[in-house]
């Protein structure tokens, strides 16, 4: 009945502000468009052809199994109820008969809460806690193996190394949980020796970071190579007798004046583990393109069957794989040319190729689209295993080496498991039996690929979402996505609050707004200057003119009123959409600001107001002048201007958005007069672990602008 009553409210305002609803079809709700199941953490077991993945329905989290040849889905865990914890880092045990996982935490966060505190969305009276679990493939009762995360099961057996409080712990699956060694600094990313009885890890000693190694209680822990500088991504080669790592330089040195952007170098090292010696194999350039990439899993290096490493650099201008034989006697090899970018990289199971996506293919329009390659790992000879016009991503290989398993959506049509042998042949849709009936998907648009031009010539890729029919000139809205270093795509995302934000444009297009969802500078996909723009964000906004010029271009369209143009975004997005309404409110009439940044403005730390007063690579002008530009580039700044309405949307236990921007702000407003609403969500976190926040912040944004941008 509550969703009858908010339809008849919906269809209420909308006769009444003149809004206009589609007549050509039946309409849906914001619980429909949102109520497909998001799959995520798709894995292979270590032999044979099964696959399991976590599955997120309305809210409710589990794992589910499939194996060859039907590849049935089957449910392995019984979680009922949408209690917003999270379910992370699946893994097969060492002998493939346990799924390892995750349950709880905010794997999306910035920064941890105060006292390490789990999130605890539904408000329980209890406390909720982050632990490690194990749930028997063959089906019965999960296992707890205790507090803790980042679980990574030992080769051939039942035994599981975690992080619990900055140290490494390991259990036997069904016994107890101990720390398996003690080290100073913050130990995390084990990884275990192909033998199974050693197990690196990463020693975070907050200036440096080391690579260490355990080999048992009898023996002192040892240190690969050790310097001053960051240490980090240990791989095993599949010999076990070496390891590469990732080699950052150490915190340090002159400071930088904070509105220069530095680049960030790398290099790889390749360390004997008997030895402990190092050697430096591969070492970026100097310049920014060459900074260690920012990426889906950034370096992703991996070590082939033979002596090569494969990784990801954005060398060239735009994250492409390369591989460089591993005793660096030879110059790397790029993999992938082209105009594109790589991500969800994998390697297959025989150590010979490379599973990846890339926005390109065989359309002028999958720039905004993902499809899947396989490369080897010695010759740039890529292979398209999935042409067309959806979107795929997390492709992997079963470990038998015969089957292809993918994450894939299209427009209308959210993300579903597929599996197909490798050779070729009939697809199997493994999770199309988990889309419940009351999904619209032949009631979503299709998005139109359009390119706005930026004051500064730049061009701008755009989505519009438009419902055919309607009065000659409609209301409409800007969408500005969060990040930054994200795309919005021509159909559903592959990333969990990106899925969600398609959806609710989907049903503002169905309620008679054309929606504009707009890829400004400092997202990916559109290669590193693009990525890497200058004068953005508290260095200058200069992202803020393609959020601009996408306005003033729904207001030029012949199908919008000009008047009556919004904008909404989430975290970066809240961020613009803030500035927007706060510069602009002559463009903008009304804006939902859910999460966002409205001050960039920090108190410097003590140790750079020191470096400042004794030049030391900076000065006390230097900090003025980026105070100043930071001040002109947040949105309180420009209170001033402010006309328009806004609808503010912050959960309290956001671990990436301080809730305090969203406090300062609505003081500062109400002492300006300007109109606002806002929706504080107690204990939830940015990326809304409840799914009924999900739906409730929706049908606030959908309800917000039907009322602002109607007819008056």
């Amino acid at each position: 009945m509550p969703n009858l009553r908010l339809a008849l409210l919906t269809g209420a305002l909308v006769a009444a502000l003149g809004v206009p609803g589609l007549l050509a079809q039946r309409p849906f709700t914001v619980a429909q468009a949102l109520s497909a199941p998001f799959h995520s953490g798709l894995v292979a077991a270590p032999s044979g052809a099964t696959i399991a993945w976590a599955s997120y329905e309305q809210g409710r989290r589990n794992i589910y199994v499939a194996q060859a040849p039907a590849f049935e889905a089957r449910r392995l865990t019984s979680y009922g109820e949408d209690e917003g914890q999270e379910l992370t880092n699946l893994a097969f045990s060492g002998d493939g008969a346990f799924l390892v996982y995750v349950r709880g935490g905010d794997h999306g966060a910035n920064w941890a809460a105060e006292g390490g505190l789990a999130p605890n969305p539904s408000s329980s009276p209890a406390q909720a806690r982050m632990q490690v679990w194990a749930v028997p493939v063959a089906g019965g009762p999960p296992v707890q193996l205790g507090e803790g995360d980042g679980p990574v099961p030992a080769p051939r057996s039942r035994r599981v190394a975690f992080v619990r409080g900055n140290q490494i712990w390991a259990a036997e699956i069904g016994g107890q949980a101990s720390a398996l060694f003690f080290a100073r600094g913050r130990n995390h990313s084990p990884a275990w020796s192909p033998d199974g009885r050693t197990v690196a890890f990463v020693s975070d000693r907050d200036d440096h970071s080391l690579i260490g190694l355990y080999a048992g209680p009898n023996a002192p822990i040892r240190y690969l190579a050790p310097s001053t500088s960051r240490d980090s991504r240990p791989v095993w080669a599949p010999d076990g007798r070496r390891i590469a790592f990732v080699r950052q330089p150490g915190r340090g040195g002159a400071r930088r004046p904070p509105l220069a952007q530095a680049p960030q170098p790398w290099s790889i090292v390749v360390a004997d583990v008997r030895t402990g010696k190092g050697r430096e194999v591969w070492r970026s350039g100097e310049s920014l393109a060459d900074s260690i990439p920012r990426t889906l899993g950034g370096p992703n290096l991996n070590w082939s069957d033979g002596n090569c490493l494969v990784f990801l650099s954005y060398h060239d201008g735009w994250p492409h794989l390369y591989s460089v034989v591993a005793d660096g006697s030879s110059r790397p090899l790029l993999l992938t040319p082209g105009r594109f970018m790589v991500e969800w990289v994998a390697i297959a199971p025989d150590r010979r190729s490379i599973l990846y996506n890339a926005n390109t293919g065989g359309d002028a329009h999958d720039v905004d689209r993902r499809h899947l390659f396989r490369v080897p790992v010695d010759r740039p000879e890529p292979a398209p295993l999935s042409p067309g016009l959806g979107i795929e991503w997390s492709p992997l290989l079963t470990a038998d080496g015969r089957w292809l398993a993918w994450l894939a959506s299209d427009a209308r049509n959210a993300a579903t498991l597929k599996v197909r042998p490798v050779g070729g042949g009939e697809v199997v849709p493994v999770t199309g039996r988990l889309v419940p009936a009351g999904f619209p998907a032949d009631r979503f648009v299709v998005p139109e690929p359009v390119v706005v031009k930026s004051p500064d010539g730049l061009d701008i890729h755009c989505q519009v979402f438009r419902t055919p029919g309607g009065p000659a000139r409609r209301p409409a809205i800007v969408f500005v996505h969060g990040g930054p270093p994200r795309q919005m795509l021509l159909g559903w995302h592959y990333g969990f609050y990106y899925s969600n934000v398609y959806a609710l444009n989907q049903y503002l297009a169905s309620r008679g707004f054309i929606v504009l969802s707009v890829n400004y500078r400092l997202g990916s996909g559109y290669g590193h200057d693009f990525h890497y723009p200058e004068r953005a964000g508290a260095r200058g906004a200069s992202e803020y003119q393609d959020v601009l010029a996408a306005g003033r271009y729904l207001q030029s369209r012949s199908d919008v009123d000009p008047k009556r143009v919004g904008i909404y975004g989430g975290s970066y997005g809240g961020y613009l959409t803030a500035l927007a309404l706060a510069r602009n409110s002559d463009v903008f009439a009304a804006g939902v600001d859910i999460h966002g940044v409205h001050n960039w403005v920090r108190p410097y730390s003590e140790d750079l107001l020191a470096a400042a007063k004794v030049g030391d690579g900076l000065t006390e002008d230097d900090l003025r002048q980026a105070a100043r530009v930071a001040w002109a580039a947040s949105p309180v700044s420009s209170v001033g201007t402010w006309r328009s309405p806004v609808l503010l949307v912050h959960g309290d236990d956001d671990r990436n958005v301080q809730f305090a921007q969203t406090t300062d702000l609505v003081r500062r407003l109400a002492a300006a007069g300007v109109p606002y609403e806002e929706i504080v969500i107690p204990d939830d976190i940015h990326d809304f672990l409840l799914h009924r926040n999900w739906v409730r912040v929706g049908e606030a944004a959908a309800e917000f602008f039907e009322r602002h941008l109607g007819e008056r």
